[in-house]
């Protein structure tokens, strides 16, 4: 394995293994699940990789392709695991595939397999929860609460959900590829919906992050596109990435606090990425075949429409998402749209209606506040208000609901 001359510092070496491993971790665990048919011995020999690296690297310096060498010494342990199992014949077919890669030269540039990692999490057999959650945590590398916070569930709970998956296919030898044509229907949804989480979780967390989900959401989303052309539903999801991916410059104002569409610098807006989106869009709907992605960028356009957001064609559009996705969520983003379109009563009603199965949903809380607020009840959304702070996900959310309280309060106090 070639490396750079010369030892090197702790720091130095564990810096660039956390950005290795930040960077090309997903890439990496495909490869190696590929081969091995099993996540959870990917992700094992892997972390032993990277625990040799950080005494290997200090004492040899950093080898010249630090990703191929991961991927070389992963492979070299897998093959030391395997030799130690019992050889059924799945374990035999992976043992000599490792043999034939590990003759080979150190690779510079690690292939990137990825979506066939997806394919695999999101297959049909596996409950649809989990190839979501199961995704985000290979493919992204998130952390098991993460992934938890987004299903409104208790991390032990999703560490469980996690486990089984893997287990299962394993077990069931669940192929790591792209499935032919007639296999899309039944995973094209679930697949779709796992990279829009993706990119939603990049595009909460904001431009600091050492990853940027976003773009990794978009390449994905892009990638599948090309795979398979003139699906509507899959040319939605991309104009619905596009679209929202726009905004993610002006989503945050100069105070740091987050601000809705109709309050941003449109100024910032990725003009490029708007005419992609909306052309992208329109070739969808052209299709004669609307389904929930194509709703959702319809609603990410209307949000963006000049001179304000089109809050009764929105309220509209929620209104038939709903026939495909009728969840609490949905049904609170409709009360929303409702209210701001000029019945806040109504949509204060929806919203109280759904305390029952949101009541541990930051959003609620946020969305029963301002709407209490625009019907009046002045201390019952200032206590909806501090609830919605305290749980707010993001500083820029807390700071946003904070001046709304400092608004009302003093509207209130004149």
């Amino acid at each position: 394995m070639t490396s750079a001359s010369g030892p090197a510092s702790a720091i130095a070496i564990s810096r660039e293994l956390e950005r290795v491993m930040s960077a090309d971790r997903g890439r990496l665990i495909a490869v190696l699940a590929a081969g091995l048919r099993d996540l959870e011995l990917a992700e094992d020999v892997l972390q032993e990789a990277a625990v040799s690296a950080l005494t290997h690297w200090g004492r040899t310096g950093l080898p010249n392709a630090p990703a191929g060498w991961l991927l070389q010494v992963a492979r070299r342990k897998a093959i030391d695991r395997l030799r130690g199992a019992a050889r059924a014949d799945r374990n035999a077919r992976a043992l000599a595939l490792l043999l034939e890669q590990e003759a080979a030269p150190e690779p510079q540039n690690i292939p990137d397999h990825r979506l066939r990692l997806i394919f695999a999490c999101c297959h049909p057999t596996l409950e649809p929860k989990s190839r979501v959650a199961l995704t985000l945590r290979t493919v992204c590398g998130l952390t098991t609460p993460e992934i938890a916070r987004a299903f409104l569930d208790a991390a032990p709970t999703m560490g469980q959900r996690i486990s089984r998956a893997k287990a299962k296919i394993a077990a069931s030898g669940i192929p790591f590829e792209i499935p032919e044509p007639e296999s899309w229907p039944a995973r094209r949804d679930t697949v779709l919906t796992t990279i829009y989480l993706i990119f939603t979780t990049g595009y909460v967390a904001g431009p600091d992050e050492p990853r940027d989900l976003c773009l990794e959401a978009e390449y994905l989303m892009r990638l599948i596109n090309r795979l398979q052309p003139h699906d509507p539903e899959i040319e939605g999801a991309l104009a619905m990435i596009l679209l929202t991916a726009a905004r993610r410059a002006a989503r945050v104002g100069a105070d740091g606090a987050s601000l809705p569409p109709g309050e941003q610098d449109r100024s910032l807006w990725d003009t490029a990425r708007i005419a992609e989106g909306r052309a992208t869009l329109a070739r969808a709907m052209d299709r004669r075949r609307p389904g929930p992605f194509q709703i959702k960028a319809a609603i990410a356009d209307c949000q963006m429409a000049d001179p304000a957001p089109d809050w009764p064609q929105i309220a509209a559009l929620y209104a038939a998402l709903w026939q495909h996705e009728p969840t609490p969520v949905v049904r609170l983003n409709a009360a929303v749209a409702i209210a701001e379109a000029g019945d806040p009563a109504h949509g204060l009603a929806l919203v109280e209606d759904l305390s029952a199965e949101l009541s541990d949903y930051q959003p609620w809380h946020a969305a029963r506040a301002a709407l209490l607020a625009a019907t009046g009840a002045v201390d019952a959304a200032a206590m909806a208000y501090r609830e919605a702070i305290a749980r707010a996900p993001t500083p820029a959310e807390a700071l946003f609901l904070t001046r709304r309280l400092t608004i009302l309060e003093g509207a209130q106090a004149g």
